[in-house]
């Protein structure tokens, strides 16, 4: 397989940034082809309207519409049967996460180093981050590796790049943010080779628009536990 790299961008009421964030992904000097898939997630603001209009300036970009919120695991399970590239990567639309770091997070799969590559938000200083949002991921972190018997240091982030075949033959089935730890578990199982490497973060507020919610934890926690205890499909 020739390289391609397949950018998943999950989108739900992003209108003020989406825009930027495709903007940014089409001027990184990759060293490889791109292509972009966007899928907004039911979005009742004008979202729809930003991805037809980027769609239509860049053959790169490919928009698509779910009619029903489903949530992010929704779009992201959306986004990964439509990939065709050797390198699977994932960006927030919210602008948290800069997409240039993807340049950096790509060449360990580009230079057969790694399998997977995730993006730790905690390798670097995060004094800067709610002390609750640190507390959650620390907490759903160590229990992954507990269970699991790894050292990731962030479960939950985002940047979770990884080989095609490796994301075409994820097993999964949560739709909403679950399908963090949902992702982490099936790589463990699978005993792929994952690295992490640290990414600069700038977290908004839930009145700026964060939308994971502290019983999202509650749902991650049990998917970790039942995984772990045969009690799940994967």
């Amino acid at each position: 397989m020739n390289p391609l790299l397949s950018i998943i961008v999950p989108v739900y009421n992003e209108e003020a940034t989406i825009g930027a964030v495709l903007d940014r992904l089409l001027a990184i000097g990759f060293p490889v082809p791109i292509e972009v898939i966007a899928v907004n997630d039911g979005s009742r603001d004008g979202t729809a309207a930003a991805l037809d209009a980027a769609a239509a300036r860049s053959p790169l970009i490919t928009a698509v519409h779910l009619e029903r919120n489903g949530g992010k695991g929704m779009a992201l399970r959306t986004g990964f049967a439509r990939t065709r590239g050797s390198i699977v990567a994932i960006q927030d639309a919210d602008l948290e996460l800069d997409p240039a770091q993807l340049l950096t997070l790509i060449e360990p799969i580009l230079a057969g180093r790694a399998d997977v590559v995730y993006g730790s938000r905690f390798l670097n200083d995060a004094s800067h981050v709610p002390i609750v949002s640190r507390l959650g991921n620390a907490g759903l972190t160590f229990l992954t590796n507990l269970l699991y018997g790894t050292k990731l240091t962030d479960m939950e982030t985002c940047y979770k790049i990884m080989r095609g075949d490796i994301a075409r033959g994820l097993r999964l089935t949560a739709n909403r943010f679950d399908i963090e730890p949902e992702i982490t578990v099936n790589l463990l199982k699978s005993g792929v080779r994952i690295i992490e490497l640290p990414v600069s973060f700038s977290p908004r507020s839930r009145q700026a628009g964060k939308k994971i919610r502290w019983r999202d934890g509650w749902h991650a926690v049990d998917l970790l536990v039942r995984h772990r205890f045969g009690g799940s499909g994967s």
